[in-house]
């Protein structure tokens, strides 16, 4: 009998609807071809909060190097891409993908009155609230309901790495797992047959049924030439893989890694992180090729807020606001989007002005990649955010 508490532990305690027995990728195409959702969203969490401005540099503003005395990146080291900016040099793995035009750096991401509690903050990015509304549903979860990918699909969407499902929390279909063979293993066990009068337990066995039926539609004979790092970020990105190879489809998957709290030590802590992320997502492009899928497949990666513009006595950065992130895949238009904040003119605290609000790259994905129309990308953010120029 399956013990229940490891059973959820591997699932990540959320199931998803039952869905009909597939036996290969090829019977479903065509049946969902018009869904806006065989566009791929892989997201992916720098948990912690990473340092956006050593990672995508400002290596000729003088400012940068006053602000960053110990932990500024040096000159020499960054990886340029024009006369201003350069990638961390650990990001050497993605300067193919940028010099193809198939990255681009979002600059100056961040929100009104800006909370800088971990908890708090990642709550109002994953649900794509303001910093004073609190919602139960995700961004993501949000937009499946307004518009629902294809009921063939394995899931609307999977967190990978289990823990809480972010911007799919809500969603009737969404799964989180540690891993695809934990995942099998443990829904061979689970009983889809059982009953019981508790409602908790109840729960718990429509769990196992539901979790039973997706493995269903995961296929472990399908597998992938593509090498993937052994470190744990490179194994999240070939279990996310592993899932769009033999699947019938899913909408969007997230993958993490961290801790990019770097309070003392950021830059060897940073660089090692940067590498992992750098060689993952390098490997998912190298995937994606291999299924024929990277021009309909987008990366983004985000998190919480960004560093303070000035390093602290230890080595370090504390918590900050406005933050770069990237968007890379085949469709995408490369380059910088956005501006800058300033270096000079911070907030009263030390930290950084943003000058994009985080939701116009929510609308980006959301009427750009997935087509969905103006009025449905501001229901589901809750107000007109205009896309960025991301895709072309």
């Amino acid at each position: 009998m399956l013990n229940r508490r490891d059973f959820l532990t591997a699932l990540g305690g959320v199931g998803v609807l039952s869905l009909p027995m597939v036996s290969t990728i090829a019977q479903t195409t065509n049946s969902s071809s018009k869904s806006p959702y065989q566009r791929l969203l892989i997201l992916v969490e720098l948990r912690g909060a990473n340092d956006g401005l050593n990672t995508f540099v400002p290596y000729a503003d003088d400012t940068y190097y006053t602000l960053r005395p110990t932990i500024g990146i040096k000159r020499d080291q960054v990886l340029k891409v024009n006369d201003r900016f350069g990638l961390h040099p650990a990001l050497e793995p993605l300067v193919p993908m940028w010099q193809k035009g198939e990255m681009a750096a979002v600059m100056g991401l961040g929100y009104p009155k800006p909370n800088l509690s971990h908890f708090r903050s990642i709550e109002i990015w994953d649900t794509g609230s303001n910093s004073s509304d609190y919602l139960s549903e995700g961004w993501l979860a949000r937009a499946f309901t307004a518009v629902a990918p294809p009921k063939s699909f394995v899931a609307d969407a999977v967190a990978v790495g289990g823990g809480g499902l972010g911007p799919f929390a809500g969603g009737a279909r969404a799964l989180s797992i540690a891993s695809t063979d934990a995942f099998l293993r443990q829904a061979k066990l689970a009983d889809p047959h059982g009953r019981a009068s508790n409602a908790a337990l109840q729960h718990i066995l429509r769990l196992e049924g539901e979790a039973q039926s997706a493995a269903l539609n995961l296929n472990p004979a399908i597998t992938l030439k593509t090498e993937f790092p052994t470190h744990g970020f490179g194994q999240q990105s070939k279990t996310a893989m592993q899932i769009v190879a033999a699947s019938p489809g899913v909408a969007a998957l997230r993958i993490g890694l961290g801790s990019f709290d770097t309070h003392q030590g950021q830059l060897g802590a940073q660089q090692g992180l940067l590498k992992q992320m750098a060689e993952g997502i390098a490997a998912i492009k190298q995937a994606c090729v291999e299924l024929g899928r990277w021009q309909d497949t987008t990366i983004v990666t985000y998190c919480e807020f960004g560093r303070r513009a000035k390093e602290n006595l230890s080595a370090g950065t504390d918590h900050g606001t406005a933050n770069t992130q990237f968007v890379i895949g085949g469709s995408v238009k490369g380059g910088i989007i956005g501006s800058a904040p300033s270096l000079t003119q911070l907030s009263g605290d030390g930290n950084l002005i943003y000058t994009t609000d985080y939701r116009a790259l929510y609308a980006s994905v959301l009427r750009d990649w997935w087509k969905l129309s103006a009025a449905q990308s501001d229901s589901v953010l809750g107000g007109n955010y205009a896309p960025l120029p991301l895709f072309a």
